[in-house]
């Protein structure tokens, strides 16, 4: 037969567990609020039964039972949803940065349309266009000085705007990168603390919901996949590098980079490699550092170069009121100081490679002209050289839109002179210099003896950058140009000269005789012209061009960014509502909770004292 006392023992055992309820019940409640928190219910099961099902048991009608017991206290969760919401995160946070940075390059575009860029250009080329009408008016040169004081302020205040942005995701990077290390850390001390748990038999409920917690924050600043099929030992990993294994968490760390930027990339604390982010806010911030803002910069200083160099070409070889020429209007510092661009690029003390912008050919072309020889063009690339062939039935000007229209970083257009111009562009790597011709080679002699820039063709007569006096490869009499060691549109002026003495604008040439007319314009008309000419060098575009096409791409940027967000946070908001249906808090169930297992609790307590009753009535009441 059973105990005399197993009836107290089984209401005991149903007290305790309504007593575990109505707790886990009211911690539901106190946590109503965290953010994170999943709500929790208790496992109940019957106690096993007093006697077994065997030949051995007595024989009395069915099994005893002997109450309830706490199989375990469980949160609602569900992990597959969760998987979907780190994903998320991740695209949520990458358009919300870049929704946020677009903010602002779009403010630095919306200018009053009366002191932008463009319209301090407009006023310049008009002063140019005046002066041509009136070339010997002091007053004229003046307003061509001062217009061209105001654009290069303008410039220069673009720059200091754009590097400003930069420099500002430059710290957020810095954050950031400290916060997803913070963040590892913590998961691996909770991973440590969850398996201790575990060992004991517990269910680490609230520390679980810390560490996914962590988890959807993590997952909002880099793009992360979290392995949870091993219980003693959770994984994190980017882009399939492991970030935290159990107990063990890894760091990413900042290191400087060979270029101009002056900005450090990411790497792995422990091997040095470069980390690569495909999403999230630090991959966001990479990419807008690195890419958005960068290429704006980049086009700015292209802008900026091909302006200033293509009217310093007209305005040297023009005459001035005061009979001086040869003066550049513009100057551009700094530039590589060294006269045939010697720099010294690893900063060991001694030159290394040479920085050259521009080459210029000896011989005049005709466009129009079959070149009559066969070969192929090397020149340098974003990633390696590019070969452009050329034909005899070639025309110049098909050979040189050959040229502009393939994947090199150097393009090519006649000057005034009909002279072939090679020149650098901007660089897509971000280990290569700007503006900086990197390989010039030619198996044919379109490059050496039929335009005269190289001196002899084939791989022994190329140009190549990583070399010092690499110029010696340029014919005689050949011209070149420096490049410059930094952002051009952040140092852009007037030439002091010229402001120092407005009779040094240069608005006509000299005549044949050697004379120069005050009343001769054509300098003035020719750089007036510049205006609507195609010399946006690459993308054979106008001035007018660019500055439609800039502000024009940061629009359609910025409404991209907004519209991605907008869609990407509508589905966050789904996923969100989803999870909170399945594991949030309801106070009104929790309350409902409550009070049923609060029933239970008085009926188990009464069933305890009407069990007291009976004991007592036959140890105390039947008499001996």
């Amino acid at each position: 037969m059973g105990s005399t006392f197993s009836g107290i023992e089984l209401g005991k055992r149903s007290i305790m567990a309504n007593t575990d309820a109505i707790t886990t019940a009211g911690h539901n409640i106190s946590n109503a609020n965290t953010e994170g928190y999943s709500r929790q219910r208790v496992q109940i099961k019957e106690f096993s039964p007093l006697y077994n099902p065997d030949l051995t048991r007595p024989e009395r009608p069915g099994m005893i039972g002997q109450g309830v017991d706490v199989q375990s206290i469980n949160r609602i969760r569900d992990e597959l949803l969760d998987k979907r919401i780190v994903a998320q995160s991740n695209q949520e946070g990458y358009w919300q940065t870049r929704s946020d940075y677009y903010m602002m390059l779009e403010q630095i575009y919306n200018e009053p349309d009366d002191i932008s860029i463009r319209s301090n250009m407009d006023k310049f080329w008009e002063s140019w266009q005046e002066l041509s009408i009136h070339p010997e008016s002091q007053a004229a040169r003046q307003a061509v000085v001062t217009r061209a004081e105001t654009l290069t302020d303008s410039i220069k205040q673009r720059w200091e705007s754009l590097k400003g942005i930069g420099d500002l995701i430059d710290g957020d990077i810095e954050a950031t990168v400290r916060q997803v290390n913070s963040y590892s850390e913590q998961i691996a001390d909770l991973n440590a603390q969850i398996v201790r748990s575990k060992a004991m038999g517990d269910n680490p409920n609230d520390l679980l919901d810390r560490r996914d917690l962590l988890v959807d924050k993590l997952a909002d600043l880099i793009n992360i996949t979290a392995d949870s099929r091993d219980s003693d030992e959770f994984m994190v990993h980017v882009d399939g590098k492991v970030l935290v294994q159990g107990g063990i968490a890894r760091k990413f760390e900042l290191a400087p980079r060979n270029d101009d930027t002056g900005y450090s990339k990411i790497i792995w604390e422990d091997t040095g490699s470069d980390a690569s982010f495909s999403g999230g806010k630090l991959g966001a911030l990479v990419e807008l550092r690195d890419v958005d803002v960068r290429s704006e910069i980049q086009q700015l200083n292209t802008m900026t170069m091909n302006f200033a160099d293509l009217v310093n070409d007209v305005h040297r070889n023009a005459v001035g009121a005061n009979k001086v020429t040869g003066l550049d209007f513009f100057v551009q510092h700094p530039f590589v100081e060294n006269a045939n661009g010697n720099f010294d690029r690893n900063n060991d003390g001694e030159f290394d490679t040479s920085y050259i912008f521009r080459f210029t050919g000896t011989n005049a072309l005709d466009k129009e002209q079959q070149v009559g020889l066969q070969g192929v063009m090397t020149l340098s690339g974003p990633s390696g050289d590019v070969q452009i062939e050329y034909f005899p039935t070639d025309t110049v000007e098909t050979v040189i839109a050959r040229i502009n229209d393939s994947n090199s970083e150097v393009k090519a257009y006649l000057d005034r002179n009909n002279h072939l111009v090679l020149k650098a562009t901007t660089s897509q790597a971000m280990e290569n210099p700007d503006f900086v011709i990197r390989h010039v080679e030619d198996s044919g002699y379109f490059l050496s003896g039929y335009s005269g820039i190289l001196a002899g063709n084939g791989e022994e007569n190329a140009y190549d950058f990583a070399q010092v006096d690499s110029v010696n490869a340029l014919v005689d009499g050949a011209q070149f140009a420096v490049a410059p060691v930094i952002n051009p549109s952040a140092y852009i002026q007037v030439n002091d000269e010229i402001k120092n003495d407005v009779m040094s604008v240069a608005a006509g040439f000299i005549d044949a005789s050697g004379n120069a007319n005050t009343g001769d314009g054509r300098a003035a008309i020719e750089i007036a012209s510049i205006r609507n000419s195609n010399v946006m060098v690459g993308s054979m575009k106008t001035f007018d061009d660019y500055f439609a096409d800039t502000v024009t791409n940061v629009g359609l940027k910025g409404e991209q960014a907004e519209t991605q967000l907008l869609s990407q946070a509508t589905i966050m908001e789904d996923l969100l509502n989803l999870r909170d249906s399945i594991s949030g808090v309801n106070i009104d169930e929790e309350l409902a909770e409550i009070m049923k297992f609060q029933h239970g609790y008085n009926a188990a307590a009464r069933f305890i004292t009407v069990w007291d009753s009976m004991l007592d009535t036959i140890i105390n009441r039947l008499g001996v």
